[in-house]
């Protein structure tokens, strides 16, 4: 199980404004700020981390390439159209509308978008919704 993870941002204001639009649909806040790393965490409900600090850290450095990919669990579909609709206003690149992948599994509910420094970032449930 993971505890955390990071990614390396160019621009942390830029990238903190993005987050905080694109993740809200999903409970995330910013948790904490140092002067060069930001955490961001679920504040109640589905998805909560015990660190009270977060468990998606940005940190201002050189993006690290190749870009990875990081995929959040969304407790319904509504929340994952939800969040591609925030990321698409916050400047977020669509690559790949909110729908069934069933390549994956029967119930594989998603949607990807390129965050500011291009990373590949997914909502996903995998649950099925009637």
């Amino acid at each position: 199980m993971l505890d955390h993870i990071g990614i390396r941002v160019s621009n942390l204001e830029r990238s903190k404004d993005f987050y905080r639009a694109a993740l809200r649909p999903l409970n995330y806040v910013l948790r904490k700020e140092i002067p060069f790393a930001a955490g961001f965490g679920v504040v109640d409900g589905y998805g909560k981390s015990p660190d009270p600090a977060g468990d998606f850290w940005l940190i201002e450095e050189d993006p690290q390439g190749p870009r990875v990919h990081i995929a959040f669990s969304a407790s319904s579909h509504q929340q994952v159209d939800a969040f591609f609709a925030a990321a698409r206003a916050a400047g977020g690149i669509s690559n790949g509308a909110p729908g069934l992948r069933p390549e994956y599994h029967a119930h594989y509910y998603a949607a990807f978008i390129l965050d500011p420094d291009r990373y590949n970032i997914e909502v996903v449930c995998h649950i099925a919704q009637p």
